[in-house]
């Protein structure tokens, strides 16, 4: 007799393992949703609709945690966190639609969460290109035409024919994406004007679009930068203030573009100097929630959405961290997830490395993110990271 834990416990590991054994497809349906146990962490909500969710979660077998003072029925808010299988889950939503306190509300909200956290196949349209996310974890290059950037500003700066031979160089090593800034985001950069920023970046552009064929992001917080690359041929707006300027949004549906709304705190002049937060996670995906709502409003699909939390943009090496170790908790979004880890203070901060010297922390990150689920990797190490995410991807996807 073999017996073994079967730890990768996804919707399709557990149909295969019972396709295995021989399940008929009924009992595959009515047992399937039995074998995913989810956490689900709510935040303050009435004690009184917490007592009564408590109860309807052990009444179908799962169990739901709270604070120990509000049993005794005073008035005031408690955070919750629930525990059980899909198919518990299904049960209590059912019956919480038909209560009070506020729970009607939860039980959509607790949908919403289950259906964005479960397995999905997000594609984008970049143009006239398909990122297809469940195939594959796409590799966005970084190419900086900056005099300042923190990791390889000037090399790229004053000359055009470099720049391109770089990016060609990029999509030879297998790249997806390359994402083309003009102005630099390190910690205190000083800003630039928008007709600087188009100097730098719109000539590569436009002779970049007829040598490669892959998509060009640009790496701008200004709308008449965005709008003039994506008439030079970007197809991607990589927006690191979060989706803040009005004007961005217009820019977005006059192109019908996607965009990677990132989350900063502050601003790169200032991020570092004292970055604050209540709960890293739940303030990042509050501001999502918030970011994602306001464009939905505004006319954007949520399907042209990829979300970004910002790494070491207004955080600490511990703000880091934990961001990289919960990465999964962003999926509850409902949008393809980017991360940019390459060569990152706080790597250097842990292994006490300059910036030249990075590339096993970078990949070791870049790794980790994608069996958290992270869609796209914005990295520096073009060749490196390939082939390690070409291993990953083969054993992830076969």
């Amino acid at each position: 007799m073999v017996m073994r834990v079967i730890e990768k416990n996804t919707l399709k590991s557990i149909k295969a393992e019972m396709e295995k054994i021989g399940v008929n497809a009924k009992g595959i349906e009515l047992m399937l949703k039995k074998g995913i146990f989810k956490l689900i962490k709510i935040d303050k909500i009435n004690n009184k609709a917490a007592n009564l969710l408590k109860q309807e979660m052990l009444v179908k077998g799962g169990e739901a945690a709270i604070n120990y003072k509000v049993a005794d029925f005073k008035e005031g808010y408690t955070d919750v966190l629930l525990m059980g299988t899909l198919e518990q889950y299904s049960q209590l939503v059912n019956h919480l639609i038909e209560q009070p306190f506020g729970l009607k509300e939860v039980a959509k909200q607790i949908d919403v969460v289950l259906n964005n956290s479960s397995e999905r196949n997000f594609k984008i349209k970049c143009g006239g290109y398909l990122l297809d996310f469940n195939k594959k974890t796409y590799i966005m290059g970084v190419l900086n035409i900056t005099p300042d950037s923190f990791s390889d500003g000037g090399k790229y700066y004053t000359n055009c024919d470099k720049a391109i031979f770089c990016a060609q160089q990029m999509a030879e090593e297998g790249v997806d994406i390359i994402d083309i800034g003009g102005e630099s985001s390190r910690p205190g950069a000083i800003p630039i004007s928008e007709e600087e920023e188009k100097k730098r970046i719109l000539p590569i552009i436009k002779k970049l679009t007829k040598k490669i064929k892959i998509p060009i992001s640009i790496d701008t917080y200004k709308p008449g930068v965005a709008r003039a690359a994506i008439m030079e041929g970007a197809s991607l707006i990589n927006d690191i203030s979060g989706l803040q300027d009005e004007e961005m949004i217009k820019v977005i549906n006059e192109f019908n573009v996607p965009v990677i709304i990132m989350h900063m705190q502050g601003s790169p002049q200032c991020m570092q100097e004292n970055p604050q937060y209540k709960e890293v996670i739940s303030d990042i995906i509050s501001f999502f929630q918030e970011r994602i709502q306001r464009a939905e409003n505004n006319g954007i699909s949520k399907e042209n959405l990829i979300l970004d939390p910002g790494i070491g943009f207004g955080k600490t090496t511990k703000h880091n961290l934990e961001i990289l170790r919960r990465l999964e908790e962003f999926k509850i979004l409902g949008c393809p997830l980017l991360i940019g880890t390459s060569r990152k203070r706080f790597i250097g901060d842990i292994l006490e490395l300059p910036v030249g010297q990075r590339l096993e922390g970078s990949l070791a990150t870049c790794l980790w993110s994608i069996f958290k689920g992270i869609n796209i990797l914005r990295v520096h190490d073009v060749l490196s990271t390939v082939r390690a995410v070409r291993m990953v991807d083969a054993i992830l996807y076969g």
